[in-house]
Order: structure tokens, then C-alpha cells, then sequence
């Protein structure tokens, strides 16, 4: 057998690792923070500014991951004979494992119940059905997909007047794609929609759409400039409609403080996310995405791409470790707030992301390595 040579670009991997860093933190945050719990959007008065970045820097988790996936699945299907029907085939398959992944592995690791009385039907799902998603819509031409993608990422606010109650079929069916709601099974069982599905899909499909841009045929410095020009271009359009203060998410209002009111413009909705939000954090994705390009800065930050190669293996681990942190320092220290344990300060979540990310990265590198040698073990493609 010929020696494998890798065809993975580096720039995605770095940006994929740093989205995985942004999102240890936040889970860092959800697990030894929880007594001073942020709301969607926060509230300004309250929250501190410290906590404040920690947020807003892990919103680009979840939109960066899901363009990403897109393009990775055109990366995919490049390589193979046919190309549509594999990365179909590809992305129903990973898709439906995804979701089954979020009600199995991924809850138990946030609830440590089994069988669950509530399960959370968080990013990992929303991923896997965005994916199931672009396994069908992938058949459709560009013509066709650009403009469907562009109105579930712009227009998808139009909607948001539109509740419904109750758990019948169609009233489950929008709480998946637009409302962030409960969906009760009687006293037994009842499911959180915390990612809203509707605009995630036009994500993916953006994603998807900019797969020719990482041709091997293009020339990288043409690359770099639809880069450029796409992400400050994001930037822009949403510098305007902040400022216009009419479309896109919830209306900024001037607060006691500068720094507030500046936290108040940048206070974008999440769930789901805002044309505002996913302009902001897609536009800040593709500048790093430019950015890691660079040679100097690509060789500086080498290590993300050992992470960002394997980042459903970093996911589940870190779910895993951070809850037998949680509860190891629950047993040793007992409650310091109320029935939890927590820390009290900003940095300590940053000193102990470190801790771990340190921690996690020695066998995430190791898995990185073994899906690179072993290509003809198939199930390693999905991790």
C-alpha cells in the first residue's frame, strides 16, 4: 500500500481547533459558573464584561463548525468518483449518527441519567440534521442553492413572530426548525429544541456553495481574496443594520455606560441564531480563516490543527473529563455555592480551560494521527 498523503488543509483544521478551544471554555464556563448563568441575549446591566467576552467569543463556535462542515463535505466529494452521490451517501450517514450520538453519548455526558427524563437537543444535533439536509439539497444546482441558502440566513427573522403551543405534530415540527421550546412525551420523557434548525441549514449549504473556492485548481491568492472580501463584507452588513436598528435581531438600546451600550450593540440572539449573529460570527470565521493562511501564523499555530483534525474525539472527551472534574471537585471541596461547586472569578475559567485543554490535547493529537494512517478503517471518518 502506497504511504498516505494527506490532502487536509491545514488553514480549516487550525480554524475548526480554535472554534474547539472558544467551545471548551464555554462548557468550562457552563460547568463551574453556573451560579452566575447568562441569558439569550444577556443582559447587559448585569453580566460582567469579562463574562461578557467569554460569551460572545464562544458564539463562533456553532456557526463556524457548521459553514465548515459544508465545506468539508465539497472537499469530500472531490475525491470521489461521484462526486454528489458520495457526498449524499456521506452526509445522510454521518448525519443520522450525529443525532443518535446527541441522545445517547452527548446527553448522558451533560445529565449522567439513564434512561434520561430530559434530553437537550443541543449543537450536535443541529449538525447532524443540517447535514441530513444538505445530503438531499446537494442534488440541486448552485443557481438554485445560493438563493435558498441566502434566505434562510436573512429572512429566517421574519418568522420569529410566529409561536405555536402544545406537542401535536406540526407544533413539534416548528419548535425543531424555529422554536426554541419544550416538547413533552406525558411525565416520562421531554425534549429541549436549544438549536432551532431553519437557519443552521442555510449555513451548511453556504459552507457547501464555498468548496470551489479551496479547489485544488484555484490559485490560493484568489481564495484569499473572496476571504477577505466575504468576511468584511459580513462585517459591514452588520455594522449597517445594527446601526439602522430595524432587522435582524433584537433592537440595541443606549445604556448607563459606554461600555454597556458597546456590549448592547455587539449583544446578538443565539437561539436561534440572528441574520445579526451569524453575519458577526461568520464574518469573523472567514477573516481567520484568511488569516491562518498566512505561513508564519499557520506554522505559530500548528497545534489547532491537531484538534481541529479530530474534533468529534475532542468533543466527546472533553464532555466526559470536564463532568469527572465537576464531580471529583464536588467530592473533595464540597458545595461552595448553594449545592454547587463553582469558582468565583473570570479567570479561573480561563486557568482551568487551560488545564484542560493541555490535558486533552496529547490523545487528541494521538487520534488525529491514527484516522491519517488507518484511511481504510471506515467508522474513524466519523470522529
Amino acid at each position: 500500500m502506497p504511504p498516505f498523503v494527506s490532502t487536509r488543509l491545514a488553514s480549516i483544521d487550525q480554524l475548526r481547533g480554535t472554534v474547539m478551544l472558544l467551545m471548551l471554555l464555554d462548557h468550562v464556563r457552563e460547568t463551574f459558573f453556573m451560579q452566575h448563568q447568562v441569558s439569550d441575549p444577556m443582559d447587559v446591566t448585569t453580566v460582567s464584561p469579562a463574562l461578557f467576552a467569554c460569551r460572545l467569543l464562544a458564539h463562533l463556535c456553532a456557526p463556524v463548525f457548521v459553514l465548515l462542515t459544508g465545506l468539508s463535505a465539497w472537499l469530500y466529494g472531490q475525491r470521489q468518483a461521484d462526486p454528489r452521490r458520495a457526498i449524499a451517501g456521506f452526509l445522510f450517514k454521518r448525519g443520522l449518527f450525529l443525532v443518535v450520538l446527541e441522545l445517547t453519548l452527548v446527553n448522558f455526558a451533560w445529565t449522567f441519567q439513564w434512561p434520561p427524563d430530559t434530553i437537550y437537543l443541543q449543537v450536535i444535533w443541529v449538525i447532524g440534521l443540517s447535514m441530513i439536509a444538505l445530503a438531499g439539497l446537494a442534488w440541486l444546482p448552485r443557481s438554485v442553492l445560493l438563493p435558498l441558502a441566502l434566505l434562510l440566513v436573512a429572512g429566517h427573522n421574519l418568522l420569529d413572530g410566529v409561536h405555536v403551543q402544545g406537542n401535536g405534530v406540526l407544533a413539534t415540527l416548528w419548535k425543531v426548525l424555529h422554536q426554541r421550546d419544550w416538547i413533552v412525551f406525558g411525565d416520562a420523557l421531554r425534549l429541549r429544541t436549544s438549536y432551532p434548525l431553519l437557519p443552521w441549514i442555510g449555513v451548511i449549504v453556504l459552507g457547501y456553495l464555498m468548496g470551489p473556492w479551496f479547489a485544488a485548481t484555484r490559485p490560493p491568492a484568489q481564495r484569499q481574496r473572496w476571504l477577505l472580501w466575504a468576511g468584511w463584507g459580513a462585517l459591514a452588513a452588520f455594522m449597517l443594520l445594527r446601526a439602522l436598528n430595524v432587522y435582524g435581531d433584537a433592537p440595541w438600546q443606549l445604556q448607563p455606560t459606554t461600555l454597556q451600550t458597546l456590549m448592547g450593540i455587539f449583544n446578538v440572539t443565539k437561539y436561534p441564531p440572528s441574520l445579526l449573529f451569524l453575519l458577526a460570527t461568520l464574518g469573523v470565521g472567514l477573516l481567520l480563516l484568511r488569516l491562518y493562511e498566512v505561513p508564519a501564523v499557520a506554522a505559530a499555530l500548528q497545534p489547532l490543527a491537531r484538534i481541529g483534525a479530530a474534533p468529534m474525539f475532542f468533543y466527546l472527551l472533553h464532555l466526559y473529563v470536564l463532568k469527572l472534574m465537576y464531580l471529583a471537585a464536588l467530592a473533595l471541596w464540597g458545595p461552595t455555592n448553594g449545592a454547587l461547586f463553582a469558582v468565583e472569578s473570570v479567570a479561573a475559567l480561563l486557568l482551568i480551560s487551560i488545564a484542560l485543554a493541555l490535558l486533552l490535547y496529547l490523545p487528541t493529537r494521538a487520534f488525529a494521527a491514527l484516522k491519517a494512517r488507518r484511511r481504510d478503517i471506515a467508522w474513524l471518518r466519523y470522529l
